[in-house]
């Protein structure tokens, strides 16, 4: 084969390619999306799934974008695994209406217009100068993209057919006969189709590939047979690297595409082999393959895989799940909402205590958060901060599961206290969760002053110490009074948070003093002032908290905060402003002392 055939072997590849790519670019457009939404709508049926999964394919021209897609929304966690096996297998179904397309090469024209018309050597132009005329004489957006779609066909059969002529002369090379003659072998022949499929990523190119190569007459069907197995291995390639980074789910879903096509060959060819062997060997096994055979055995491998699996599509996925196992850390984030199992539905009672759990448990994570957010204004610590950042991951995922827990419990016929108990848990649920991202506020304080170099004076880290514990006190109080269901504990809370709100006001005004006297830096004192605005809001959402709580002791299920509020501070509860002096000596008194109002 010479240097000039190798350059038109080489250009052909890259019009096939670019064919393929813009005639699935095009059908995508053509889509608008409606591919991704039906997907999205999947139910729980796998029959549904695979018929859905070969229709975006063969639509998209494509399997390893349809997987990519799927891996992409699993990851998302629009897409659960196992409906994703049910599209994975599709895809591998669809792919292969690419070949049975390219196969019309083997039309034999005849005296017959229509069938002379049919053939790539004539329907290529034509679609080519049809796509051509709509995109450049089209006003239209969609005819402009039906242009490109029958573009895109013409130049992927024209890249096929400079395929066919640029290997015309190795029909005759003794080499290139020897080379397939090797590729006989079982192995060698799948390792040749992965890795060919691997580099230009897509099955559908390389079996075209291979259809061009079988014109010239070299190709038997012991050859073709283990490379187009190892094409399907070959294009898990695309789908295991979209599934780099991503979630342990998206990486099982690209694992159970591997799987599917590894065992799918194994089977198959331990199946076609022994068959072979014990029939003493199929006529039609050394003869040439044509574009129709190498079509037909792609698809037929494709439609028996998936037969085969479809009972099995829950082992597959439990396969891909052992491979990519849980480490400690997602074992434990499982474990923070395990209770809520939505087989508690049927006795709501049952299912809102193990929402309260939940919800326990978000609390105990934001006041550990603010324990050690706190601390890192006096030594700044990675270690600390990356706990911080994984304790209010698991925070968001608790809020998102407990609030989509509740909703469901809320479908159901509840009864009064039942009813006031769940409304009680969707307020607290926002309330701990945002407890918790003031909490996050706080550690990237501390990271803006260990950034910029600077630290807080010795006064201002006394006075933070102070408010800090004000605070500590509060959150704690916060959650023994939902955890107790109390109405004294919760008593409690608002005479603190008014505490709390004098305690930042005082030291605002402090602190803006030694701005203004020089006795602390602008950076420090920015971020100073912002760090009480956040401790003054963690405040407000215990008090909103407590009154969550009250609400639902009184037999209401919506408490009106503020009119609360004023009741108390018109002394409608008793030991309402014995509480607030008690807390006033307590923490205004500590404030006072001269050591930290020499200053001021």
């Amino acid at each position: 084969m010479s240097l000039l055939n190798l350059i038109s072997l080489g250009g052909g590849l890259a019009f096939f390619l670019y064919g393929m790519n813009l005639l699935g670019t095009g059908l995508e457009r053509v889509s608008s999306g409606r591919m991704e939404k039906a997907l999205e709508k999947l139910t729980g049926n796998l029959f549904f799934c695979v018929l859905l999964g070969a229709a975006v394919t063969a639509a998209i021209q494509s399997s390893s974008a349809t997987t990519v897609i799927v891996v992409g929304m699993v990851n998302a966690g629009i897409l659960k695994l196992r409906p994703a096996v049910g599209v994975i297998m599709g895809a591998n179904v669809g792919t292969t209406i690419t070949g049975q397309i390219l196969r019309l090469g083997d039309l034999e024209s005849g005296s017959s217009l229509l069938l002379s018309l049919l053939k790539p050597s004539s329907l290529a132009p034509m679609a080519a100068i049809a796509g051509i005329l709509l995109l450049t004489l089209a006003k239209r957006p969609v005819k402009k993209v039906v242009g490109e779609i029958l573009l895109g066909f013409g130049v992927l059969f024209q890249g096929m057919l400079a395929m066919e002529a640029a290997v015309s002369p190795l029909r005759d090379s003794p080499i290139f006969v020897q080379m397939f003659t090797a590729l006989q072998s079982p192995f060698l022949g799948v390792l040749a189709g992965a890795i060919v499929t691997a580099v230009i990523q897509s099955s559908s190119a390389s079996v075209g590939i291979l259809q061009a190569l079988s014109s010239t007459g070299a190709i038997t069907y012991s050859a073709a047979f283990p490379i187009i197995m190892g094409q399907n291995i070959g294009t898990c390639v695309t789908s295991l690297i979209a599934s780099a980074g991503a979630s342990r789910n998206a990486k099982r879903a690209a694992m159970v595409h591997l799987y599917f096509n590894v065992i799918g060959t194994l089977l198959f060819l331990v199946g076609v082999y022994s068959l072979n062997a014990a029939i003493g060997g199929f006529s039609f096994w050394e003869s040439p393959i044509g574009r129709g055979g190498i079509a037909n055995v792609h698809t037929l491998f494709n439609l028996v895989c998936t037969a085969v699996f479809l009972p099995f599509s829950g082992a597959l996925a439990r396969l891909a799940e052992l491979t990519v196992r849980r480490d400690a850390r997602e074992q434990a984030m499982e474990e923070e909402t395990a209770g809520l199992d939505e087989r508690f539905l049927h006795s709501p009672a049952l299912a809102l205590s193990q929402c309260a759990e939940v919800l326990e448990r978000m609390a105990a994570y934001a006041t550990q958060n603010f324990l050690e957010a706190i601390t890192l204004f006096g030594k700044y610590d990675q270690k600390t901060a990356g706990r911080i950042n994984d304790r209010e991951a698991a925070i968001d995922r608790m809020e998102d599961r407990a609030n989509n827990y509740l909703l469901k419990i809320g479908e159901t016929e509840l009864a009064d206290p039942e009813s006031r108990e769940a409304t009680m848990l969707l307020r607290l649920v926002i309330e701990f969760e945002r407890v918790g991202d003031y909490a996050v506020n706080l550690m990237e304080r501390a990271e803006a002053l260990y950034d910029k170099q600077a630290r807080f004076s010795d006064q201002a880290m006394e006075e933070l110490t102070i408010i800090g514990s004000a605070v500590e006190e509060i959150l704690q109080l916060a959650a023994e009074s939902f955890h107790n269901r109390s109405d004294a504990v919760s008593s409690m809370i608002e005479p603190l948070e008014e505490t709390i709100d004098t305690m930042a006001d005082t030291l605002k005004m402090r602190h803006i003093y030694r701005l203004k006297n020089g006795l602390c830096t602008i950076d420090a004192g920015l971020v100073f002032l912002e760090t009480l605005a956040d401790l003054e809001r963690i405040s407000d959402h215990c008090s909103n908290a407590a009154v969550s709580v009250m609400g639902y002791l009184k037999g209401s299920e919506l408490l009106n905060r503020h009119e609360y509020i004023r009741g108390l501070h018109l002394g409608a509860a008793a030991g309402y402003n014995g509480m607030l002096k008690a807390y006033m000596d307590k923490y205004m008194g500590a404030l006072d002392t001269p050591s930290l109002c020499q200053d001021a």
